[in-house]
């Protein structure tokens, strides 16, 4: 691949007991992990005919043989303080590498499409920064044409206020909004949605 267009897909090492922990107190630190796999496969189908170049980050180490093939996506380990500080590194190290829009993603929200990641780099022609918005005061995608430093720091990474602290740090900057989508964390978020069903007991 030879791109000017960069896809970052952060990850956690699919581990029991170290993924999606707050879900896992209502499901079972098993059933959090299936769900979690199968959350990342998902995020792979909605991110392999992508045209960019990708890169996945894993949370702790680089796994060399499971889902991510080598033939479609770079590998990397995540290194930073917090959150804020590895995406901050691994789009400072995107930058270096010269791409010109660069967008990172997570890998738990299961209604991403490939259209939310395609439009996110055409609104990018016109915009400084592009921002997916997530229902729980986050958001699940950022794209950018250079690094804005402060959107990174002085951030409670998790919380709700992320998103509305991100915006105050672009104020000066022309920011398109996606539109919402719900990233799953706790129970509520797939309680109701018949994609999970199979993952979950009745109540």
């Amino acid at each position: 691949m030879n791109s000017k267009n960069l896809l970052l897909i952060f990850t956690r090492n699919p581990e029991l007991g170290k993924v999606k922990t707050r879900l896992a107190k209502s499901v079972g630190d098993k059933t959090a992990l299936d769900i979690y796999h199968f959350l990342l496969h998902k995020t792979k189908e909605a991110t392999k005919n992508i045209s960019c170049d990708k890169t996945v980050y894993y949370s702790k180490k680089i796994i060399k043989d499971d889902l991510w093939n080598r033939s479609n996506y770079h590998k990397k380990e995540q290194f930073g303080n917090d959150l804020g500080e590895k995406m901050k590194n691994a789009i400072d190290d995107g930058f270096k590498k010269k791409y010109k829009k660069i967008i990172l993603i997570g890998s738990d929200l299961f209604d991403l499409k490939p259209s939310h990641i395609n439009d996110a780099f055409k609104k990018l022609d016109h915009n400084d920064v592009v921002i997916g918005p997530a229902t729980d005061g986050g958001y699940y995608l950022i794209g950018l044409k250079k690094l804005h430093l402060k959107i990174f720091e002085n951030k409670n990474w998790g919380s709700s206020t992320v998103r509305e602290d991100t915006l105050k740090n672009l104020e000066k900057v022309d920011v398109h909004l996606l539109s919402m989508l719900n990233d799953v964390d706790v129970i509520e978020d797939i309680e109701n949605h018949s994609a999970f069903t199979k993952f979950l007991k009745p109540r």
